[in-house]
């Protein structure tokens, strides 16, 4: 009984946590959705969700967590992320959505002069428990979306290690900490992390990531957390900059 109520609480306390980075948030499972716009088309593309798009997403339960276009806009691109209340949740409120007459006018009036999409990327994720009991921050000028892919078995020490170190030291340096997430490798495959980090503009961004790096305190975190072995395989980051209508910013 004892063991039932501790995980409760501390399943309650991974969401509380996580309502202090997205206020009244109830989603459980989310998705990064990239898309690669037609030739000439991502203003149109913008327009629609701005205009359509991003009600009718609501409409169909999903939550609008983020809209964002990268810094280097030379891939024609616009990412966003949605949250759901649960995983079997996710493919009947996009049957729905799909399947509105509204959405169904919306597409056909903005694709007169051809399709907007020319492809999409998606990543599904949950939770990172434990990482999300920041308070929520300041807007920021720029993000970087980070995705690390830990070497096999080494996940978790990865996420103990910036729920033990990380996280403080980059606020220590004057980033900032947005949502951190695991994601849903379909596959089967070790998930990797995903998380955004914030900054005033690029420039600081820069100086500041920097300064960790070179901070003893990383080091002597970083060099004891790989005494028995190296824990991340890679890293991808992407700066970005959020849409004037996107929730997050």
């Amino acid at each position: 009984m004892k063991i039932a109520v501790l995980s409760i609480l501390a399943l309650l306390f991974s969401f509380s946590g996580f309502a202090q980075q997205l206020s009244g948030s109830s989603s459980t499972y989310f998705e990064v959705r990239k898309y690669y716009a037609s030739e000439g088309k991502l203003q149109d593309l913008i327009k629609r969700f701005q205009d359509h798009t991003m009600a009718l997403f609501e409409k169909s339960g999903m939550e609008n967590i983020a809209y964002f276009l990268p810094v280097d806009t030379t891939d024609n691109s616009l990412t966003y992320i949605l949250g759901y209340p649960d995983e079997k949740s996710r493919d009947r409120m996009w049957e729905k959505f799909a399947n509105d007459p509204a959405w169904q006018i919306a597409k056909k009036e903005s694709e007169v002069n051809g399709g907007l999409v020319k492809s999409v990327e998606q990543t599904f994720m949950k939770l990172a428990q434990g990482l999300n009991d920041t308070p929520k921050p300041q807007a920021s000028g720029v993000f970087q979306m980070r995705t690390y892919t830990a070497l096999d078995g080494r996940l978790d020490n990865l996420l103990r290690r910036f729920r033990d170190h990380t996280q403080e030291l980059f606020e220590k340096q004057g980033l900032k900490n947005y949502p951190y997430w695991v994601t849903v490798e379909k596959d089967g495959s070790q998930p990797k992390l995903i998380y955004l980090l914030g900054d005033k503009d690029q420039a600081s961004f820069e100086r500041d990531f920097q300064n960790f790096i070179k901070d003893p305190a990383w080091a002597k975190a970083r060099d004891a957390s790989e005494a028995d072995g190296k824990i991340v395989e890679k890293v991808d980051a992407v700066f970005l900059k959020t849409l004037p209508f996107s929730p997050m910013k």
